[in-house]
């Protein structure tokens, strides 16, 4: 993972840009069906960072309704989709990997929503998968300060329609 200072990115357009401070929360392979919608791929890379490290320096994003209390912003202009934000997680903002000025410097740890990744796609990374069997059997994974975290809960909204 990159070391801390400014992380930079922005839409294809340009009209769209950000920066956060420090390293993020984690990076992900998310491939829940919303997500995957989202950024129009067989999986999205995802940057979890804290709202208060975060900030737009350039436009507004405009924003989508995917779900109740999900927001997936994009720019308006170019259609880049830049981010995913919950009611339920008010602290953080979830951005798409391919926004990032410099996207080799923050390298995924693991794949997320794994039952619900395509039949066909084959993970060949190092990256470790967490599988979701059902609410009483979920599989965690440290993700935050040696804190416990449910990855569905997480990286996407489970059982949402797009």
């Amino acid at each position: 993972m990159a070391d801390a200072g400014t992380i930079t990115g922005r839409c294809l357009c340009g009209a769209i840009r950000y920066e956060f401070h420090g390293k993020p929360e984690w990076v992900v392979h998310c491939h829940c069906e919303s997500c995957r919608r989202q950024v129009s791929s067989p999986l999205a890379t995802v940057v979890g960072v804290l709202k208060e490290n975060f900030r737009f320096t350039a436009g507004t994003p405009k924003a989508f309704a995917s779900s109740p209390g999900v927001a997936r912003s994009f720019c308006g202009n170019c259609g880049s989709p830049i981010a995913y934000e919950a009611v339920r997680l008010p602290d953080e903002i979830h951005l798409c990997h391919g926004t990032l000025d410099e996207p080799g410097a923050l390298a995924p740890t693991a794949h997320v929503r794994t039952e619900e990744q395509l039949p066909w796609f084959e993970c060949t990374t190092s990256c470790r998968a967490t599988r979701r069997a059902g609410a009483a059997q979920r599989r965690s994974a440290t993700v935050r300060n040696g804190r416990n975290d449910d990855w569905p809960a997480l990286a996407c909204p489970p059982n949402i329609a797009s």
